[in-house]
């Protein structure tokens, strides 16, 4: 077949994609827009603080700023209606703004880039996006908070079996279970909150990497964006990605949590356990199997728990070998934060709505809380409580008793009290007081136990700090 002699060859050294020449693959490959002009808005919002600033100062004139903010007002509002026309040729989301001002006012455009890099400037851009998305997480995590709270109050007494090693241990209640991820969600938005104090320095007026010899004040602008000052080293300024790592760092915490409930109620929702239901929005069916229930949002909530971890991957190699101060490898950065970011959003998002839904099988749960001998430990603590028998002894005495009760095919609780006293003459009649599951959890309440009252506590303590 001949080759069409209009058509440009493609460059063998560059690849098929780029026929035209190197400048085609250099365009594609350090062009930005297409992922950070999600910052449109912070890069606006930082444009007006650092314009203002400079007529403040008297480094333009006032109606020089009047006429870029009046600009950037118009050019959010195309960007905001989807009628702007972003330009791959232009690099980049500051480049696609700046252009579209100078279209609009004209030449006082110009003087908005004084004293200003894109290397502040966009460092200032991903800090107000990234304080946006832990403002976001916080609020996310507070609402699951909320959801496990109000599911665990009704269930402080629920009978449940606890488990180590995925083998009955001892008995606890399903709202003890669930204050236990209350605790780790609660961490993470400690994690969330801590990571906002730190990042919330403004690296405006760093410059390119040196600061600028124009009078700004670093601090009008810090205080317009609402951060709580300048950062303090221009190096760093431009330089430093640790609020997006750390961000992110925290988000792949909070989704080992996210992924260890998943687990959890995947597990509960198949046959051989029955713990827990959920409604169809939750669930899909199979193509196959018509009597399949497939807890497939749970299973997408575990799954997308490794984009965030290969979004902390990918950061922190990114930055591992850079030298002061920025590079273009930092253009990497955003697509991985927004990724994160979307991620955790909708997978807080779908476990808040699990939660809420969730309808625990309380029958299921204390049927299975019972089996195993899961009260032989109340039995043992018994006889060191009561006969004051040494815990390693009461712990052999406790494995004969249960060794019986196996040979008899019954509970603990079922065994009749002369089968006991057989190996230990002096079990008294007390001892039924604390076999049985809800004896169990009942006894344990010791702080922070199991013990419905103890349960009742730790929600009540919880409500007071979301």
């Amino acid at each position: 077949m001949s080759q069409d002699p209009n058509k440009p060859k493609a460059n063998t050294m560059w690849g098929g994609r780029f026929s035209s020449s190197p400048s085609a693959l250099m365009e594609a490959i350090n062009a930005s827009i297409d992922f950070d002009k999600r910052l449109a808005s912070q890069d606006i919002q930082g444009s007006l603080a650092h314009s203002n600033m400079l007529a403040q100062q008297g480094i333009i004139a006032s109606s020089d700023r009047d006429a870029i903010h009046e600009g950037l007002q118009r050019v959010m509002a195309e960007i905001e209606g989807g009628g702007f026309a972003f330009s791959k040729a232009l690099e980049d989301i500051h480049m696609n703004v700046e252009s579209r001002l100078r279209e609009i006012v004209g030449d006082p455009a110009a003087r908005l880039h004084t004293a200003r890099s894109r290397n502040d400037q966009v460092a200032v851009d991903v800090r107000l996006w990234v304080r946006d998305a832990h403002d976001r997480t916080d609020e996310q995590l507070t609402r699951l908070i909320k959801a496990l709270l109000d599911k665990a109050e009704p269930h402080a007494a629920t009978v449940m079996p606890g488990f180590t090693h995925l083998q009955s241990a001892q008995p606890v209640t399903f709202g003890h279970h669930l204050l236990a991820y209350v605790e780790m969600f609660g961490r993470d938005r400690g994690r969330i909150r801590d990571s906002r104090r730190r990042l919330n320095e403004s690296p405006l007026g760093a410059g390119a990497l040196a600061g600028t010899s124009f009078p700004v004040d670093r601090h009008m602008t810090a205080k317009a964006l609402g951060f709580d000052g300048p950062t303090r080293n221009s190096l760093d300024s431009v330089s430093d990605r640790d609020s997006l790592i750390e961000f992110v760092s925290a988000a792949s915490i909070c989704a080992v949590h996210l992924s260890r409930l998943a687990e959890e109620i995947i597990i509960w929702m198949s046959a051989p356990f029955g713990f827990v239901r959920l409604p169809d929005r939750w669930t899909t069916g199979s193509s196959m199997m018509p009597q399949k229930r497939n807890p497939d949002a749970a299973e997408l909530v575990r799954g997308k728990t490794g984009r965030i971890f290969g979004s902390l991957m990918a950061l922190l190699t990114m930055m591992k070998g850079l030298p002061l101060t920025y590079s273009k490898d930092m253009q990497e950065d955003k697509e991985q934060l927004f990724d994160a970011a979307d991620t955790i959003e909708i997978v807080l998002a779908a476990m808040t709505g699990m939660i809420q839904d969730l309808e625990p099988v309380p029958a299921r749960m204390a049927a299975v809380a019972g089996a195993g001998f899961s009260t032989a430990t109340d039995l043992a603590d018994w006889l060191v409580r009561s006969l004051d028998i040494p815990f390693r002894d009461a712990h052999h005495i406790t494995g004969r008793i249960v060794s019986e009760a196996e040979t008899r095919g019954c509970g603990l609780e079922d065994l009749p009290l002369d089968a006991m006293q057989a190996v230990e003459p002096r079990i008294h009649a007390g001892i039924l007081e604390v076999l049985g599951v809800e004896n169990s959890v009942r006894s344990r309440v010791s702080f922070g136990g199991t013990a419905p009252s103890q349960v009742v506590q730790q929600i009540a303590w919880w409500r007071e700090r979301v």
